[in-house]
């Protein structure tokens, strides 16, 4: 069997255009994959959202997203000064041992913001 060597985190959207501009402008996000009713965007070499405008009911509160960085603050400053509403402002997570805050989409998704603050977790390298 062959490894697992990509993910992607699909949401259900309204409205593909404000969705897909919300994760552009707010987390800089790159389209790759443009499916007409779905559009994909990079996270990361091997992490994407998609996006999917659909009609009817969703449960936004069932879906959490999450940006891992080094800059939750950063992105707090930007977020909040575009108007992004914030559930919960930056700060530490004792039980999960994170620094984190939370936002919600234009969708309702909730979306968090956070550093990993335990040594085991994977760390990244660029460059």
């Amino acid at each position: 069997m062959g490894m697992i060597n990509q993910q992607v985190t699909f949401l259900l959207v309204e409205d593909l255009e404000r969705s897909t501009r919300f994760y552009q402008e707010a987390f800089g996000l790159e389209i790759v994959l443009d499916q007409g009713d779905c559009r994909i965007l990079r996270v990361t070499d091997t992490a994407f959202v998609g996006i999917c405008e659909r009609e009817g009911p969703r449960d936004t509160d069932a879906v959490l997203v999450t940006f891992v960085t080094d800059d939750v603050d950063g992105y707090h400053r930007k977020l909040v000064t575009t108007g992004v509403p914030c559930e919960k402002d930056p700060q530490l997570n004792a039980t999960y041992n994170v620094y984190h805050a939370f936002y919600r989409d234009p969708d309702g998704f909730l979306v968090e913001v956070q550093r990993f603050l335990d040594p085991a977790w994977p760390q990244t390298h660029s460059g």
